[in-house]
């Protein structure tokens, strides 16, 4: 623990520690970095006066100068006074970058009020407002003007709520900040992004995060404070959440009103002005930065952010580099480790090494030090149904052709509209909520819940499963998948999980060579949930008519996906992604104000015919090097055949 001394010493000075680990054997050794860094410790003033800890690495192993990367964050700059960080990114260490930690305002050891996903100053704020932007420009100012041995360039980037941080430090960009790349970026609290996707609430990502994170900073401290641990029994988070009940009882439960932002969350159940001040896609003006965007097909936390934050930046800086580079990963796991595997794949290549060697190595090479070379492509994706890697001018790709596959009869999928009319349905009981995973003794979110092994729902009644007959070709789909459900049900509002799965056929050996057996899996490709009362407004939600058939219309997150000649495309609906997403009481209210007696049984009925036609519409790849043209239909109405249209 750091101690009192320790404290007062920071809180009265700029410059703390100037010391090199070799110089004293008390010091925490970190290989590399103990031996060849100098650490320094800074009080960085804002223009209100509040000073933010920020810790600084300067290598005494390179002569020269040297750029400038910083990462802010509210998870601790630390390890605090005479102890060195170590760090998975060993390589800018190596090249002898000067690296930079802070603890943003009201976290750690920094002074100020924290506040999440702090709005960003409109053209009204007075001019001593601060954002999260003001406080970057003011630590790169000072970080120039006082650290040794930089060459006046600054980067900045950052995994997650840092990404967050990264990406709203590259608007109105300081004059030293040439690169940034905010990676899996905090981004869209409501529609896509760690608390909602479309509205519906991520109920066990956000009530165990907000466990620990979300207590209440009073003071600077080295040591962040959660809540204790909370006795849940012998079951697992299924039987937890749903013994809890409706989301007002988790606050009288457990955080007794210890988590703020919990209760201020639950006031807002529309998308109105309070979330999209938080809304940061729209804010990414006045960028003059070179930004990559990095997120992963399988993060289930912020690839929202990645792919819609890039897509933001580039269309409001039409004239400012914008890079994308999606690979194979779960929330982070590119930064570190080989990547060679995630789930029930294998990759046969190390995804991870691969992209920081060759991606974000280079992008900070280029506008840090002026380095060109190997140069890097616009758009950098991994096909995780070929397992490599293709580049793109643009994303989407600017080539793809839209196709669309059908659900109808027979629980099958079709490339044609359905001739007849057909429907299906099932009972959606509150009390007996779908799961998203099969394992319900399980008592933490699981990281491959996106590409689970889909099998165990195939069996459910409260899911439909529609398969298409095995593919006679292969079938590349690149970009955001589209869903038009027409559903009714007996309820006024209803949540929808539409799911787009590879079914792998039973003769199906390992993807490569010394990989898992994939005989019979059913993976999932891209998964999501949509609440229906937000099918025409986020802001100014509609009750269902009971019976009567509505469009339900949403996009889910791109793919980069082949489907193989011999596989079959499965896609599955349902109401609930439980304990992973709040339950809706399948009654049109306000679910954040919902009492356990709300809750109530409703049928659910999906519509395939001409009339009232349920598919999915993706974006399917003429030319990438592989030559997959889009889908259409053969003589055999239920089977897929690509041809070029």
């Amino acid at each position: 623990m750091i101690s009192l001394i320790f404290i007062s010493l920071i809180a009265k000075a700029n410059v703390v520690i100037n010391t090199r680990a070799q110089t004293d054997s008390n010091f925490t050794q970190r290989s590399f970095v103990g031996t060849n860094y100098t650490k320094y410790e800074y009080r960085i003033p804002m223009r209100d006066g509040v000073r933010l800890y920020t810790s600084v690495y300067v290598p005494n192993h390179a002569t020269g100068t040297h750029p400038i990367l910083l990462e802010r964050t509210p998870y601790s700059a630390g390890p605090y006074g005479r102890t060195f960080r170590e760090v998975p990114t060993e390589g800018w260490y190596k090249a002898g970058y000067i690296m930079a930690y802070q603890d943003v305002r009201g976290k750690y050891l920094s002074g100020g009020v924290f506040e999440d996903i702090r709005p960003e100053l409109t053209k009204n704020s007075p001019p001593s407002a601060i954002d999260e932007t003001t406080d970057t420009s003011d630590t790169i100012d000072f970080l120039v003007k006082n650290v040794p041995s930089n060459n006046g360039n600054v980067g900045l980037w950052g995994i997650s709520y840092p990404g967050f941080y990264a990406e709203v430090g590259a608007i109105h960009t300081n004059e030293h900040l040439k690169a940034v790349s905010p990676q899996a970026p905090v981004s869209e609290w409501f529609k896509g992004d760690d608390w909602h996707h479309n509205g519906v609430f991520f109920l066990q990502d956000a009530f165990d995060f907000m466990s620990w994170f979300g207590t209440v900073q009073t003071a600077p401290t080295a040591i962040h404070s959660g809540l204790p641990p909370l006795p849940r029994g012998n079951g697992g988070a299924y039987d937890f959440f749903l013994n809890t009940g409706a989301l007002p009882n988790f606050d009288a439960y457990y955080y007794q009103g210890r988590v703020p932002f919990w209760n201020e969350v639950l006031t807002h159940d529309t998308y109105d002005s309070w979330w999209q001040a938080r809304s940061v896609p729209s804010k990414l003006v006045d960028v003059h930065c070179a930004m990559l965007f990095v997120g992963g097909f399988f993060d289930a936390e912020d690839m929202y952010g990645a792919l819609h934050s890039y897509a933001a930046a580039k269309a409001q800086n039409p004239s400012t580099p914008i890079y994308l580079a999606m690979g194979p990963w779960f929330h982070g796991m590119w930064a570190y480790g080989s990547g060679s595997n995630f789930g029930g794949l294998s990759y046969g290549q190390p995804t991870s090494q691969w992209f920081r060697d060759n991606v974000q190595f280079p992008f900070f090479e280029k506008y840090l030090r002026g380095v060109s070379t190997p140069p890097i492509s616009p758009v950098t994706v991994y096909n995780t149904g070929e397992n490599k890697w293709l580049t793109f001018p643009e994303w989407p790709p600017k080539q793809d052709a839209q196709s669309s596959l059908y659900l109808a009869d027979n629980k099958s999928v079709t490339a044609v509209i359905p001739r007849r009319d057909g429907s299906d349905s099932y009972v959606n009981d509150p009390a007996q909520p779908t799961p998203y995973i099969s394992d319900l003794t399980s008592r933490e979110r699981p990281t491959d819940y996106m590409d689970a092994d889909q099998t165990y729902f195939t069996t459910r009644p409260d899911v439909l499963t529609y398969v298409s007959e095995p593919l006679t070709e292969d079938l590349t789909v690149a970009g955001p998948i589209r869903v038009s459900l027409w559903a009714s049900t007996t309820g006024t509002d209803a949540d929808f999980v539409t799911k787009l799965i590879d079914d792998y056929p039973a003769d199906c050996g390992p993807d490569v060579p010394g990989g898992q057996p994939m005989a019979n899996y059913e993976l999932l490709v891209r998964g999501d949930i949509f609440r229906g009362k937000f099918r025409k407004s986020f802001s100014n939600p509609e009750a269902f008519q009971p019976g009567k058939p509505t469009l339900v219309p949403f996009e889910m997150n791109s793919v980069m996906h082949t489907f193989r000649k011999g596989h079959r495309i499965m896609i599955q609906i349902q109401s609930d992604w439980f304990p992973l997403c709040d339950r809706n009481p399948n009654v049109f209210e306000d679910i954040n104000s919902a009492k356990n007696s709300d809750f109530r049984k409703a049928t659910i009925t999906i519509y395939h015919s001409e009339k009232y036609p349920s598919r999915v519409t993706f974006g399917v790849l003429i030319d990438s090097g592989s030559g997959h043209p889009p889908v259409t239909v053969s003589e055999n109405r239920n089977s897929l055949k690509p041809q070029v249209h």
